[in-house]
């Protein structure tokens, strides 16, 4: 096999996390409630990922199938219904940014479930940074807005769906690194299908086709499959320590597109607790990469 050049795996991780940072801004422009978006992006992501596990693993379906069905596969197609339906709820009905920078704490959880779960050493490091991020997060939903209202209750129910969010990726990432025999396309797939069938049957018709369509498949059938498939390839290519920081920039210019295309902006509070965030888990992230490098 050709050997790739060494900054092919960078190139590709900075492409996949700069192509999901529009999907929010996406998710605003479909003007959908909560279900209407776990509906969209449950059926347009689960039909792309199945469709690619079905042309790319025609060999061992049977086998994926097996594995699929047993506890562990059942769990984590449970926890991707849990991650779909809370971030697509904390979108429809809390500020972007409080949503991000709640789901940008992914890294800790997994460090934190891994500990407990899969007997994983969990240094001082997780436990400040954990620390540093529940702060900014605190910040920025507790913080006066720029209008001078105080605490917003739609910010701290986005804050609750994005650490929800975290926990769930967290469980998925660390479940599928101690099963190495767990598909992972059929597995986010069928998560994503069953909750968007279950979605769209409760809406029916009517409700199904209110706002903007285009951009619901615009979000839930290109961006999604093109940014995990780049991710995920990446992985094989780089250190997961560059993936990992590389996604940080979804946190980042996820919001700056919300507020350049819909003018939704950002607090001074919501900024500063966003920067502690940032901060916080650029720093955690660096340390584990050098200590994975060291060890």
């Amino acid at each position: 096999m050709r050997e790739r050049h060494p900054y092919f795996g960078l190139a590709l991780a900075a492409f996949g996390a700069l192509a999901i940072t529009p999907d929010t801004f996406f998710m605003r422009l479909t003007d959908m409630d909560g279900t209407q978006l776990i509906a969209w992006r449950g059926l347009s992501n689960g039909t792309v990922f199945l469709l690619a596990w079905l042309l790319s693993h025609r060999g061992r379906i049977r086998q994926d199938l097996g594995v699929l069905s047993s506890p562990t596969g059942i769990a984590i197609v449970l926890v991707n219904m849990v991650n779909i339906a809370l971030f697509s709820f904390g979108i429809a009905a809390a500020p972007v940014s409080i949503v991000l920078f709640a789901a940008a704490s992914m890294p800790i959880f997994a460090a934190i479930f891994a500990h407990l779960f899969a007997g994983e050493r969990s240094g001082r490091a997780t436990w400040i940074a954990t620390l540093a991020v529940m702060t900014g997060i605190a910040i920025a939903v507790f913080g006066r807005d720029a209008g001078g209202v105080g605490f917003n209750l739609a910010s701290l129910v986005g804050a609750l769906c994005g650490l929800g969010v975290a926990a769930a990726l967290a469980t998925t990432f660390v479940t599928i690194r101690h099963h190495p025999a767990l598909p992972v396309l059929p597995v986010m797939g069928a998560g994503s299908l069953i909750l968007g069938t279950v979605a769209a049957v409760s809406l029916g018709p009517e409700a199904m086709f209110r706002g903007n369509i285009w951009a619901a498949l615009m979000s839930g059938a290109l961006i999604l499959p093109v940014s995990f498939a780049a991710l995920a390839y990446a992985n094989r290519h780089t250190a997961a320590v560059n993936v990992s920081l590389l996604m940080l920039l979804e946190t980042i210019l996820g919001p700056a597109w919300v507020w350049i295309g819909i003018g939704e902006a950002m607090s001074p509070w919501e900024i500063a607790g966003g920067l502690i965030v940032i901060v916080s888990l650029a720093a955690y992230i660096l340390s584990v990469g050098r200590q994975t490098a060291t060890a």
